[in-house]
């Protein structure tokens, strides 16, 4: 399967979640066998090769992406979660968001010092998110310097922000806008 190929399985949606947004929706690509397993292994031979020890996945479609990276490299997958969902003492964050504000959340003991978690979630925009999960990795002990996403949209200025924060980012496409 082609980059393009792949690129093409990501529907756009106009519109949403605000007039003005295209919106690229990576579910048709997860309900598309072939291009959901080319998309995993390519994600996992890039943690390879950045020689990733464990893979956090940002709720709710980094935890699709990651986990399926992290088995596929028989790695751990730590979960970032959104606020109240883990049933032990957590690090927590609050961040900004292009829309508001949100928290994140991870067990301290998913990780161990020194450990290189490499962070994916399905899409980078402003960064603020992947950034406020590589701030709670990197709170935890590990080394968070790396981040993967399947989808960057340049125009937002994410990608730079995470490599401002010392963070290498690597995404498998691009979109044009916002």
């Amino acid at each position: 399967m082609t980059q393009d190929e792949l690129k093409a399985l990501v529907r756009t949606v106009p519109d949403f979640p605000h007039a003005g947004i295209l919106f690229r929706d990576v579910t048709t690509l997860i309900g598309h066998g072939e291009g959901f397993a080319v998309a995993v292994t390519l994600l996992a031979q890039q943690a390879a090769a950045i020689g990733a020890e464990a893979v956090a996945g940002i709720e709710a479609r980094g935890f699709i992406f990651g986990a399926a990276v992290a088995a596929r490299l028989g790695l751990p997958f730590v979960p970032v979660r959104k606020p109240g969902k883990l049933p032990v003492p957590v690090l927590a964050l609050d961040y900004a968001l292009e829309y508001g504000t949100g928290t994140l959340e991870v067990d301290p003991g998913a990780v161990h010092a020194g450990q290189q978690v490499v962070v994916i979630d399905d899409l980078v925009a402003t960064g603020g998110t992947a950034l406020a999960a590589v701030e709670l990795l990197r709170k935890a002990t590990a080394r968070a310097d790396h981040a993967l996403f399947l989808i960057d949209l340049p125009d937002l200025g994410g990608a730079d922000r995470l490599r401002g924060a010392g963070v290498a980012v690597q995404s498998l496409m691009d979109f044009p806008g916002h």
